[in-house]
């Protein structure tokens, strides 16, 4: 299994990237997906997660209403489009899968350890 994340780059404060995640060597159509960022010195933070098969999406609070998570499963991709992006979004995100199918997202969508596959990560740079 592998992820590839790609979509990020340098932007001014308010503008918008899409990043996404690529996942080859497993279907993940009804899987528990998260983005997750770290910025230098600071812990890694959930930032979204999805349930593939259905589509319910999770964030945390600091960017409910500017970031939206979304699959396409016939690419087996996982998006997270950002806008109005702060300074303080600047980070190394990553997209991890949970690979036991059928497993809803839930409560613990943020949990790092239920993850058991990451991408390498893709640099954002808000100024």
């Amino acid at each position: 299994v592998q992820l590839v994340e790609s979509g990020g780059g340098s932007v001014q404060a308010g503008g918008s990237l899409r990043l996404s995640c690529a996942a080859s060597g497993y279907a993940f159509d009804a899987n528990c997906i998260g983005w997750f960022r770290q910025a230098p010195g600071e812990e890694r933070e959930g930032v979204a997660g999805i349930y593939t098969a259905v589509t319910n999406a999770y964030y945390v609070d600091s960017v409910k209403g500017r970031f939206t998570i979304s699959r396409d499963k016939s690419k087996n991709t996982v998006y997270l489009q950002m806008n109005s992006l702060k300074p303080e979004d600047s980070a190394m995100y990553y997209c991890a899968a949970d690979s036991r199918h059928m497993t809803y997202c839930g409560p613990s969508w943020s949990y790092e350890g239920r993850f058991g596959h990451w991408g390498q990560g893709t640099q954002v740079t808000v100024s």
